[in-house]
């Protein structure tokens, strides 16, 4: 026993003395050698390291320069929706009240991810880069790069490691794939924004409308067809590029006023998560002014124009034929919106400005429109948004009072068939009483009055032609 705990010792005294031999050198390594040198010196080890073993390292800093680096940000973000919550050490954070908590690796942690049947191991680092900033500092005169964490200068980097047999498909298939779902996943869950002119140019506040595919009272298979057209869209960034057309697509909503125009434009953006442009068309002075708030909209976005018929008189493509000859000859005709400049950003030059664009127009009275609004290329689907129909009262009062079937529903339904009534008249019914007995039987009474009320004015209506 004895000679055995002899033993022991020796080892733990020989370790000690190598532990504390090595930090002795690093300190005078430290002290001694300039940090250009030593960061040679680890080059060289990397480089000697790298060349012995079978493991191929890719390393993601977090700025380049003075910029953020977007491989990072993307790496972050993807990493938080697959990190394991076992690990000992996690960081948590939250920038945007309509997010989630985000979970993230600390410091120090390692995670693997396997991605077309490679494994990937992930390594969070940082490194003080005080002194190498501090001497960039003064021979250009600026703050390096870095996160200033008490005073000193620490840059942190992902690290991920994989077999050197799959270098080619890790550069060309796995971090491309990380960027393209962190986009997506940002885009899924992103704060949605409506845009309205103020002071001639747009102001954002907050888009919270909870209009969605599921809660419009709409006919089921024009909401699939209109679903279908917009998943569509979104995924032809390349044909639209190799066919030469600018990436946008219009849509024109007409029908009756009350009709769910407006709430199926709050489905479609929360739907392809895109932001709203309100162009209020009588606030704008000007083409010029109308081309400047148009450029300024940014991609993924939705330009709404309400009430296109009535909110502004639009010059007829005639006279702005006239003038446009008029302003060659040397006279300057810029002075209001015309048919012509809102045309031009629709599909001429002007269109080309920004992608992934939504135009909306929306009217009461499609008859009213000029032609040259309403071709293909402008306006490319043409959605009615008719009177209530018994498909789309059993969508709303599901919405209402969660209710998909009741006693009154048969003669209800019969009558929404007789009369027409707009989804926003049954709606505010609806509204009106938490029972959905009592609710059910006022929107029963108000139909029949309706239906007399069309009875009658019928009734006399003949009687004045006879």
């Amino acid at each position: 026993m004895s000679s055995s705990s002899g033993s022991y010792e020796k080892y733990i005294t020989a370790a000690a003395s190598v532990a504390a031999t090595a930090m002795v050198v690093r300190s005078v390594v430290s002290e001694l050698v300039p940090y250009e040198v030593r960061d040679l010196l680890y080059a060289a080890g990397r480089y000697l390291r790298s060349r012995v073993s079978s493991r191929h390292t890719v390393v993601i800093d977090e700025a380049e320069g003075l910029s953020a680096n977007q491989i990072y940000d993307a790496a972050r973000t993807y990493l938080a929706a697959r990190i394991s919550t076992d690990m000992p050490r996690l960081r948590v954070s939250r920038v945007d009240e309509a997010q989630g908590i985000m979970v993230g690796m600390e410091q120090g942690e390692e995670m693997v991810d396997v991605h077309d049947g490679v494994e990937y191991t992930w390594n969070l680092v940082s490194r003080d880069n005080t002194p190498s900033a501090t001497a960039a500092s003064r021979a250009a005169g600026t703050a390096g790069t870095g996160a200033k964490t008490r005073g000193r200068l620490e840059i942190k980097s992902f690290e991920v490691s994989f077999h050197k047999k799959h270098k080619d498909k890790a550069l060309k298939s796995y971090l491309p794939h990380i960027v393209a779902t962190a986009k997506a996943m940002k885009d899924q869950h992103r704060s949605l924004k409506m845009h309205m002119i103020e002071y001639d140019a747009w102001t954002a506040v907050d888009l919270r409308h909870p209009s969605t595919f599921d809660t419009l009272a709409m006919d089921k298979k024009l909401k699939r067809s209109v679903m279908d057209d917009l998943e569509r869209f979104v995924k032809r960034k390349d044909y639209y590029r190799r066919i030469g057309r600018a990436w946008k697509r219009g849509y024109l909503l007409y029908g009756p006023p009350g009709t769910g125009k407006s709430s199926l434009i709050a489905a479609m953006a929360n739907y392809l998560k895109f932001d709203i442009y309100d162009l209020e068309l009588t606030e704008v002075k000007c083409n010029s002014d109308l081309r400047r708030l148009l450029v300024g909209m940014s991609n993924r976005s939705i330009l709404v124009v309400e009430d296109i018929d009535c909110s502004i008189e639009l010059q007829q493509r005639e006279d702005g034929e006239k003038r446009a000859r008029s302003s060659s000859a040397g006279e300057e005709n810029d002075d209001k919106v015309t048919l012509s400049g809102l045309l031009n950003f629709v599909d001429g030059l002007w269109s080309t400005s920004g992608e992934e664009r939504i135009i909306v127009f929306t009217t009461n009275y499609r008859e009213r429109l000029d032609p040259a609004l309403l071709r293909p290329g402008r306006m490319d689907m043409h959605i009615h948004m008719g009177y209530c129909t018994a498909e789309s009262f059993r969508i709303l009062a599901r919405n209402y009072h969660s209710v998909e079937n009741h006693a009154m529903y048969p003669e209800i339904e019969q009558l929404i068939e007789e009369v027409m009534v707009s989804p926003a008249e049954v709606a505010e019914l609806l509204m009106r009483n938490e029972n959905s007995d009592v609710v059910l039987q006022d929107l029963l009474e108000f139909l029949k009055a309706k239906r007399k009320e069309i009875s009658e004015s019928k009734a006399a209506n003949e009687n004045g032609n006879e």
